[in-house]
This record gives C-alpha cells, structure tokens and sequence, in this order.
C-alpha cells in the first residue's frame, strides 16, 4: 500500500471517529464529513502523476457526483413535503386524529408502534421520532415507561422506513444502485411490522395504567389538506410510475414538488407572509451535507482500490450471515457510509440478499442507541434515556432485530 492510499485511509477513518463521537466533540458530523470528503479528492488530484491518472480520478468524481446529486434532489422534494406539513400541524393533528382521549398504557404502546412505523415509512425517521418523542412526554408517565416507549419508538421508526425509498436513505441507495425493484421492496413491510408487535408485546410488561391525550389539534386549511393529499399522491405515483414505466422517482418527486409550489400559489391567501419556497431552507441541510461528505469519501475510498478488505467478510461468510453481521454493524458505524461502501465495493448477490441487507443496515441501527439518527433525536429528547438505559432493553431489540431478519430471508426465497 502507498503513503498515499494510507493517508487517504487514515482520513476516512478520521471522519468515521468524527461521526461516532460527534456528541463528545461538539462537532456536527456534516461538518466533520465534508471537510475530509473535499480533501481527499483534492489530495487524489494533487498527487496525480499523468493526465491519464487525473483523467480517471476526474471520471470517478463525476460519477459520485451524478450519484449524490440524484440522492440529494429526491431528498430534498420529500423534506420539504415533510417540512412544510410538520410547519402546518398537520402531522400533529394526525396523531390527535388517530389516538384515542383515553387509552390503556398497554394499547397506546401498540398504537404509538402503529404510527411510528406508518409515518416513517412516508415521512423522515427524525421527523417521526420527533413527533412521538413529544406525544411521550406529554403523558407525564414515570421515568421507566418512557424508557419503553422510546424503545419502542426508536425500533418502529426505523422499520417502518425500510420498506419505501421515501423513509431510509440506506433503502433508497439500494434501491437507485437497482439491486432490488420497488415493488419487492414494500413486501419488506411484512416482517417488519410483525416484529415491530413482537418488541411491542415484549416491552409492554409493568404497563396497568390508563392515561388521557391532551389534544391540542389546529385548524386545517384547504390549502394544506389539499398538499397532504399531494404528498400521498406522489409516494403512490413514484411507485406506481417506476414500476411500469421505469420512471425514476427524482423525476416523479420533483414534479410533485412543482405541483405543491402551484397549488400554494394559487390556493393560499398568505404568499406574502409565508412563501412556499421558504421551506427548503428549513429542511435537514445538515443532513444532505452529511450524505454529502460520506458520498465524497466513500467515492475516493473505491477510486484508491481500498473497500476491497470490507467484502473480505463475504469470501468468509455466505451473504445471509454476512448481512445479519452489517446490520450489526450499523448499529457502531453509520448504516450510510456502511451501506455505500458495500454498494461500491462490488458484491454479488441475489435480490432476495439485497433485502437482507437492506432490513439489516435500515434496523441493525436500533440495536444500540447511538445506531440510528431516531435514537440520537429520543436521547436528546428523553430525559433518562442514556446508551446504558436502552441497553437494558438489548436482548429484546436483538430478538426482534433477528426474528425480522429470518422473515426477510424466507420472504427472499421467493424473490428471484
């Protein structure tokens, strides 16, 4: 290996401790990725030594690129669908719409699951955490069942996304890399919402109680009914248009963001004060430049030859062991730069396999509560919920976690 191939190394590996100890460092990872992406591809040019050499690396940035920014774009039309009904109440009143006033502990656990894993399915997973983590604070229940419904909420978020491309990013690579089809991947909403019950009912122990919901709905306006069906319309339409007209769902999403910025002109009455264009500066930009920065590295990760060694656990393992490992995995590493290093790196696997993987990465995360973007925002929200406290709940996540798993791979053995 050259000095070279090790400092590139070396910097990736810098910006993946950067990410796993953000909180200790007070460094936002978006911050930390992006500086280390952009200066390793600079690196690469600057130690290029032909016009052939900065050819090929020029080539191989184009192509992380083109990548990113297709990711990037559909992200940004889903968020700022999200961002404007999250802004509207609409969301909130929803969960209002949904939960009974007065309800066992036991059954809003089950409901609380329910809507968790729906919403995120449609919806981002730190939106749909942020959502639930507010309706558990609300109850005023004791320390150790919010303990339980954070659990909860942290494992049905990021099931519940892994089904559609529009609740996981990791999901959606997969999906754009056209390892499995769009249709295949809704039938892993089965398996998933089976064990979203199971960690339910094994989590639903010590709750006797009753609690009343303090409603707090708004008023709905034309306007925004009329966008929350347009949002709808165009999940169902992405998924309807790629699967019998192989129309890329950036292109169906972008032009259902064209149509809400439309329908805002010509049926809102407040343009003035509350312009529909506002909300994409009020999306996750520190998401999107996260994505950003793992993408760049990622990228110059394959260019060097150097993601040879991660699909090493492939030669060793068959892939059904070797994705329950992953999804592991994910849980002390980002399940992004997790799921793009093995995108570039060239395995070979069945679809069935791919949705292995795809369950293992998107769910692996919950195992710990530092895995996963839904168990950074309850930590942050919860009172009491440390990484100690949710690891008392371990063996139950892991039982869940591998029940799920061997129902996606039964459910692959169909999948050819």
């Amino acid at each position: 290996m050259s000095a070279l191939d090790t400092t590139l190394i070396v910097l990736a590996v810098l910006a993946l401790l950067g990410v796993i100890f953000e909180e200790a460092l007070h460094i936002n990872k978006a911050k930390i990725t992006l500086f280390f992406g952009t200066l390793s591809w600079i690196i690469l040019f600057s130690a290029s030594g032909s016009d052939a050499e900065t050819n090929a690396i020029a080539a191989g940035l184009s192509e992380s690129i083109a990548e990113i920014a297709g990711l990037w774009l559909f992200l940004v039309a889903a968020m700022t669908f999200v961002a404007y009904l999250n802004k509207k109440g609409m969301i909130e009143n929803l969960v209002y719409l949904i939960m009974p006033g007065q309800v066992s502990e036991r059954k809003l656990l089950f409901l609380t699951g329910l809507f968790c894993f729906l919403f995120s399915s449609l919806a981002d997973n730190i939106t749909a955490t942020l959502v639930s983590c507010s309706l558990i604070l609300s109850l005023d229940l004791p320390r150790k069942k919010q303990l339980q419904f954070a659990t909860l909420v942290v494992f049905a978020v990021n099931s519940g996304g892994v089904s559609l491309i529009t609740g996981d990013v990791t999901t959606l690579m997969i999906f754009l890399a056209d390892k499995v089809e769009i249709l295949t991947l809704l039938t892993l909403a089965m398996p998933a919402a089976v064990t979203v019950f199971l960690l339910a009912v094994f989590l639903s122990r010590g709750l006797e109680g009753t609690v009343t919901l303090k409603t707090n709905k708004s008023d709905i306006r034309p306007v925004d009914a009329t966008i929350s069906a347009l949002f709808l319309i165009t999940i169902l339409g992405t998924i309807a248009g790629n699967a019998v007209l192989g129309i890329p769902p950036v292109l169906t999403f972008l032009f259902g963001l064209s149509v809400m910025f439309l329908v805002s002109r010509f049926m809102s009455d407040d343009s003035d004060l509350d312009p529909i264009l506002e909300y994409i500066r009020i999306i996750e930009f520190e998401t999107l430049l996260f994505f950003l920065g793992i993408l760049l590295l990622v990228g110059m990760l394959k260019e060097i030859h150097a993601l040879n060694s991660l699909v090493a656990i492939y030669d060793l393992l068959p892939p059904l062991y070797a994705n329950y490992l992953m999804g592991i995995f994910s849980a002390v590493i980002d399940n992004v730069p997790l799921t793009a290093a093995l995108l570039k790196s060239g395995i070979t696997m069945t679809p069935g396999e791919w949705m292995g993987l795809t369950y293992a990465v998107g769910v692996g995360g919950s195992l710990l509560i530092i895995g996963s973007a839904a168990g950074i925002v309850a930590m942050s929200k919860i009172p009491g919920l440390t990484f100690g406290a949710y690891m008392r709940y371990l063996a139950h996540l892991l039982a869940a976690y591998t029940l799920g798993y061997a129902g996606v791979f039964m459910l692959g053995q169909f999948i050819h």
